[in-house]
């Protein structure tokens, strides 16, 4: 039944919406939908017709984290031997850009999933959370890692060990969201993003995107050392001759994504 809690459409063109659509379980991503997910942005990735996604979930919650009944029956090994791993990292490796729309709740591998995503959008009544010591756990896909990374240690420590849940303007303020609007703006908001992405040069985003990530883990030098490599790759792309041309023809630039 994942593929039905995971629902795609085109709002507009070069624009993939994926909806998480499990209501009842408040959006759970249990392992099936997780990997309903991936595949879903892979499949999008992998599509020369789109230039940029929209993930998104209900009105009430985005994700409230993992399946808790899968999850009482994992132990030790069961952790380090699981699918879950396989599609984060799929996840992870999504060159097209992401837009994250959250309403209500992103809690646990739902706030790990947003933080996957490039760009996100939160109404006002938006919280976001790793509540996993709640369960006598810690968090396994980035709450621990990835989080202090884009929020600062004081504040992950806040999330992870104390359970704190930070607001939409919180989040806004800490750099894990960047636009806060009322609830029912959310979803054209993120639209409006993921319009203006799908217009600019995809594979600059592409190579963009891959270089600010790589920011996260690799030492200044070496950076600069890539960042010059994806320069050069944009530099003698069919995108950078049509951009140049465009720019001084004082035209709309027509790309092709090589």
């Amino acid at each position: 039944m994942s593929e039905h809690h995971v629902v795609t459409e085109m709002p507009q063109p070069g624009v993939r919406l994926i909806r998480l659509n499990r209501p009842e379980r408040r959006n759970a991503l249990s392992t099936a939908v997780l990997a309903a997910v991936a595949a879903a942005l892979t499949a999008a990735d992998q599509d020369g017709d789109i230039r940029c996604l929209v993930l998104t979930g209900g009105p009430e919650v985005f994700a409230a984290g993992a399946d808790i009944d899968e999850l009482a029956e994992k132990d030790a090994r069961g952790g380090l031997d699981d699918a879950r791993v396989r599609h984060w990292t799929a996840i992870r490796g999504i060159r097209k850009p992401i837009v994250a729309a959250v309403n209500g709740w992103c809690l646990g591998a739902g706030n790990e999933l947003l933080m996957c995503c490039d760009l996100a959008v939160a109404g006002r009544d938006a919280r976001f959370g790793q509540p996993e010591l709640n369960l006598g756990i810690i968090p396994g896909a980035g709450g621990t890692s990835l989080l202090p990374r884009l929020i600062g240690r004081a504040r992950a420590m806040r999330l992870v060990l104390l359970g704190d849940a930070l607001d939409a303007e919180e989040a806004k303020a800490a750099g894990l969201i960047t636009d806060v609007v009322e609830p029912d703006e959310v979803l054209p908001a993120a639209l409006a993003l993921a319009r203006r992405l799908a217009d600019r040069a995809p594979l600059a985003i592409a190579e963009a995107k891959l270089s600010i990530n790589a920011a996260l883990e690799t030492p200044l030098t070496l950076h600069h050392v890539l960042e010059r490599q994806a320069f050069s790759i944009t530099l003698g792309s069919a995108d950078k001759r049509e951009g140049v041309a465009a720019f001084r023809e004082k035209r709309a630039a027509q790309w092709q994504g090589r």
